[in-house]
This record gives structure tokens, sequence and C-alpha cells, in this order.
């Protein structure tokens, strides 16, 4: 289990929408956070796949690793990792999908 960041992974919508067809992730949709919005700890039955379209957002496990995602950057988080996040001091928007 854990959490991995690809940086810079897809700079804009159509390519994220690309990698989320070719890697059978079905349905993306963007979310978005305002300044400093915190989601406290959670975890899911599926592996989450999550770009970061503008603004940031930082996540942490529970093993105290931190993970900032900007523009671009791909977040996959394993099934059943406890994870938290907070949105970056200008908010964030992400797109987000599972398989």
């Amino acid at each position: 289990m854990g959490i991995r960041i690809t940086r810079g992974a897809a700079p804009d919508e159509q390519l994220m929408r690309g990698i989320f067809a070719a890697e059978n992730c079905p349905h993306p949709r963007r979310w978005s956070g305002g300044p400093e919005e915190t989601y406290d700890w959670h975890g899911h039955g599926y592996q989450k796949v999550l770009f970061c379209v503008s603004g940031a957002i930082a996540f942490q496990d529970r093993e105290g690793m931190n993970f900032r995602l900007e523009p671009g950057d791909r977040l996959d988080i394993d099934a059943g990792t406890e994870h938290r996040a907070v949105a970056g001091p200008e908010g964030v928007e992400c797109m987000e999908s599972f398989r």
C-alpha cells in the first residue's frame, strides 16, 4: 500500500482524460477545494488516480510522508492506504478516477 507521485504527468485536461481512458479509469470527475480546505483521514476500497489541474494540494500518509501536488502532477493512492490532504493557500482543482 502506498502513495506515488508523477511530476508533470499531464499538463492539460485532454491529456489527463486520455490517460484515464488508456488505464481503464472510468468516469473521471473534477472537484475543487477552497483555500487551505482540509480532508481528514480516510481510505478507499479502490486505487485512486488523481491529477492536480490548478492550485496545489498536499497529501500525507500514516507514515508521515508528505506529497505536494501542483498543476499537471499525478497522484496514485493504493486501495486501503489511509491519507489526509490540505488544499493550498489559493485552493485546488483536481480531476480523479479509480480502478
